[in-house]
């Protein structure tokens, strides 16, 4: 189900950032996905927007990541997460216990850039996120 500027700046609001103009459009336009992604055969699931506060509350991650939002994952324990302690947030991936931002994997710049390699790519698991300057 997709989501409307309503529920999309409600959450805004909740965690305190401005969602990436190419994720607002996915929450508008697909909602959610959870499938496994051909011909890598990866799975990626991105949550719908009442979805969010849930997951990120259960896991702890505003606390033990400031200026994170899950928006998705690989199914299991590896969580996608925006990196919004920078301008332009990135996308990593944080596994559910994970201790600091030093095991973020840096998955994409952008949410377009996620969906436009993941077929080719799916999840990277050995590349380390740029620190923020």
């Amino acid at each position: 189900m997709s989501a409307n500027d309503v529920e999309i700046g409600w959450a805004e609001r909740y965690f305190g950032v401005r969602f990436p103009k190419d994720y607002r459009q996915f929450l508008v336009t697909e909602g959610s996905m959870a499938r496994f992604v051909p011909p890598v055969d990866d799975f990626l699931m991105i949550y719908a927007i009442g979805e969010l506060v849930e997951v990120n509350e259960a896991g702890g991650f505003q606390e033990r990541f400031p200026g994170s939002v899950v928006i998705g994952g690989d199914g299991s324990r590896e969580m996608l997460t925006y990196d919004f302690r920078q301008d332009l947030p990135s996308l990593v991936m944080l596994d559910v216990s994970a201790e600091g931002w030093s095991s973020a994997i840096h998955q994409a710049p952008s949410f377009s850039a996620l969906l436009e390699q993941f077929p080719d790519t799916g999840w990277k698991w050995d590349d380390p996120a740029p620190l923020p300057s």
